[in-house]
């Protein structure tokens, strides 16, 4: 499937900076004499060359640093050309309009969203995983975030489900020799401890998954609705959250009609929380219409806080959740009581003065599965598609145990339970993979990387 025609993009973000970067790809040994009809320089390999970049007339549109990357030692194992010039987005377009019409004989295009990774992965520089931890990184949105996802651009991750494919590879061809020898097969395999290879690839694929669900956490977060009755203090948890005025608050109930979103870090892990109009009957079509956008948040959300005003238990909403939701209840105004008594099935706080937060924190950050890795060491990136491979995976492990108790009646189940899990596994760096699969995930970058 892989486009061989050379391919050029902007490869640095749209906007003015103090450098720009043109990126080009492939050819076939085309972009060295492009560069050259460019600079009127003849490039060294690997050698930064200071050259002016000229338009057709022989003026120069900029002036700046041509670097050549032959084949295969690059970032696409392609050729590769890139063009440093000053980042102003005229330089730019200037640029890569003359490096299109020097190219037009060769069929130089423009490249598709993610296509220099894409390309990377196809000619073998990066597997699949390693591949999407690259727009991980490039999106990461806190430190942690980033060293997760450099873990597995270096192939931290990768090096984990190869070790978990090896171990199966052994495993089947282990099984699936016996089937030939069906006398001996039983025996063959306790010999060979077939169910302790077994056992210890379903603890090493258990450790994995633990892994892969915290680093999956850095980089979706955890959506947290705040829901409850007007003016119980929603908008000021909110606030007191995220350590700036986002809402307004006000002592009149019906304040909030809209909801309000704000993202928050706690140790590194992305918080999405979103306040929301107050529950209650009214015939105020402005509010009801808040308050539809409530219930649509609510079906959305990770957790749901259910926020109680502790000066006035009687103006408690009654309200059904949905039963799969984690839902805290939290008390809020606890400042104003004079004898309160925390109690361990809800959490007593103050977003006027703090108290109590940090324990709603770490209830947050339990219920989301963290652990607590220190700024993301040891951790990599996961999307959702790897932890439904591996959970896929376990599956069918479970399944061939159950297969290998059942002893020579299932011999041929287990083994095609091995292959399955082993298929699962390769869906994660590219082993297994659909081009319906691979335009999904390549579509998602930007159009220079």
């Amino acid at each position: 499937m892989l486009d061989n025609s050379p391919i050029i993009a902007i490869a640095t973000a749209p906007g003015r900076g103090g450098v720009g970067i043109v990126r080009l790809s492939g050819g076939n040994g085309v972009l060295l004499a492009l560069a050259q009809a460019l600079t009127d320089k003849i490039l060294i390999a690997r050698h930064a060359t200071l050259a002016p970049f000229r338009s057709a007339d022989g003026s120069a549109i900029d002036q700046g640093l041509a670097l050549w990357f032959p084949a295969p030692h690059s970032y696409t194992a392609e050729d590769v050309l890139e063009l440093q010039g000053h980042g102003g987005p005229v330089v730019m377009q200037l640029l890569l309009k003359r490096c299109l019409e020097l190219g037009q004989s060769a069929g130089l295009r423009m490249a598709a969203p993610g296509e220099f990774t894409q390309r990377a992965f196809l000619n073998g520089q990066l597997d699949l995983a390693q591949a999407e931890s690259v727009a991980d990184l490039i999106e990461a949105s806190t430190e942690a975030a980033a060293k997760a996802a450099s873990n597995a651009l270096s192939g931290a991750f990768s090096k984990e489900v190869h070790a978990l494919v090896h171990g199966l590879t052994q495993l089947r061809m282990l099984v699936e020799a016996t089937l030939d020898f069906p006398e001996e097969e039983i025996e063959f395999l306790q010999k060979a401890d077939a169910m302790g290879q077994l056992q210890r690839l379903q603890a090493q694929l258990a450790k994995v998954i633990a892994t892969t669900q915290q680093g999956a956490l850095l980089r979706d977060g955890l959506r947290v609705v705040l829901v409850g009755a007007p003016n119980v203090g929603k908008s000021s948890l909110l606030n007191a959250l995220a350590g700036q005025d986002i809402a307004i608050v006000t002592p009149i109930a019906g304040t909030t009609r809209d909801t309000i979103t704000q993202t928050i870090h706690l140790n590194g892990v992305p918080l999405e929380v979103i306040d929301t109009a107050g529950l209650r009957d009214t015939t105020d079509e402005v509010e009801r219409l808040g308050i539809a956008r409530t219930w649509a948040q609510i079906h959305t959300a990770h957790v749901v806080l259910k926020l109680h005003d502790a000066a006035q238990p009687t103006s408690d909403c009654s309200i059904d959740l949905p039963e799969h939701l984690p839902v805290v209840q939290v008390l809020n105004k606890v400042d104003l009581l004079s004898d309160y008594a925390p109690t361990g099935s809800v959490y007593g706080i103050s977003a006027k003065t703090g108290t109590g937060l940090d324990a709603l924190k770490a209830e947050l950050l339990r219920i989301a599965g963290w652990t607590g890795h220190a700024g993301g060491e040891g951790l990599f990136i996961a999307r959702e598609r790897h932890i439904q491979a591996l959970n896929a995976a376990q599956a069918q492990l479970i399944a061939a145990a159950d297969c290998a108790a059942m002893g020579d009646k299932a011999l041929d189940l287990f083994a095609e339970c091995l292959r399955l899990a082993q298929q699962a596994l390769g869906e994660i760096t590219g082993e297994f993979s659909s081009d319906d699969l691979l335009g999904v995930i390549f579509g998602q970058f930007c159009i220079g990387k």
